[in-house]
């Protein structure tokens, strides 16, 4: 029987290339092939110049891999590989559908290691000088996203927290805000957007929450929204 190869799921972080973890960089340094997201950037690529590339993007309305094309591929990769990569935007196990990788590499009898990685709204709280928690006002902070499989409600129900962190929240925003508008929310609680977080087109947005609910001009990339009391701007907060 052939020896298999070993998966390493890898949080790529954010987006800028020297926010992935030492252990990601040397295990990308070290990797035979590299099986990578669509927001993964090139300057992260630049780290495993000896791999072998591919691709297996998943970007909201945009064609892309489909999963279980994607778990067909790590498998065939470590059945040809030792090291085998699969890096992923933020970290594997928050939004990364690591659970559907993990159960086919498992089902495989293939060995996996999960690197961690540093998940975006941790990092868009560094880059907006926001923390997400605040002694006396905010003591609770909840990651969700819209999306949903196809078995699952569209809406599904918010979480009841101090502080509401979206993914993915660029065209889903303004309905968020309408929902929490009506469960009565105040109009002006405030509201930071943060798009391609880390990266040299970031970009930040301070609104409110019914400023939300009128929608986001923003570009294609990444967005997040942060909803909460502890988002409010210090008294002697610098500018973005």
């Amino acid at each position: 029987m052939a020896v298999l190869g070993k998966v390493y799921l890898v949080g790529a972080g954010p987006g800028a290339a020297d926010l992935i973890t030492v252990r990601g960089a040397r295990l990308l340094a070290q990797a035979e092939v590299v099986l990578y997201d669509a927001l993964v950037t090139p300057g992260m690529l630049e780290l495993c110049k000896q791999a072998e590339l591919i691709s297996v993007g998943k970007r909201s309305g945009q064609r892309s891999a489909a999963q279980a094309d994607i778990n067909g591929q790590l498998v065939d990769c470590a059945r040809r590989y030792r090291t085998v990569v699969r890096l992923k935007g933020g970290d594997p196990m928050l939004f990364g559908r690591a659970d559907e990788e993990l159960r086919a590499l498992e089902a495989e009898g293939i060995e996996v290691e999960i690197v961690p990685g540093i998940t975006t709204a941790v990092a868009a709280a560094a880059a907006t000088r926001q923390p997400l928690t605040k002694r006396g006002v905010a003591r609770s902070v909840a990651f969700f996203t819209s999306s949903t499989a196809p078995d699952q409600p569209d809406h599904p129900a918010l979480p009841e927290t101090d502080t509401l962190v979206q993914y993915m929240g660029g065209r889903e925003a303004a309905a968020t805000a309408e929902r929490l508008l009506a469960e009565g929310r105040r109009p002006d609680l405030p509201v930071v957007v943060v798009e391609n977080c880390s990266r040299a087109d970031q970009r930040i947005l301070r609104l409110t929450l019914a400023t939300l609910a009128h929608g986001l001009d923003m570009a294609h990339g990444p967005v997040l929204v942060m909803i909460g009391e502890a988002l409010a701007r210090r008294a002697h907060q610098a500018p973005d």
